[in-house]
């Protein structure tokens, strides 16, 4: 069985559309690299935003 870890020592990101921080979870294990919103919210939010920005 793997070592545990604490939270602190998880990696985390910059959610693309809150700004705000967030940390690795089991679930994201395999795909961690494409994993750019901390949630659903924000991912629904952060397409309507990227969509904006880019055409500019």
């Amino acid at each position: 069985m793997p070592k545990m870890r604490k939270k602190s020592e998880l990696p985390t990101k910059v959610c693309a559309a809150c700004g705000l921080p967030f940390t690795w979870r089991r679930k994201w294990a395999r795909d961690w690299d494409a994993v750019r919103f901390c949630s659903d919210r924000c991912r629904k939010a952060g397409a309507k935003t990227e969509a904006v920005r880019e055409p500019s």
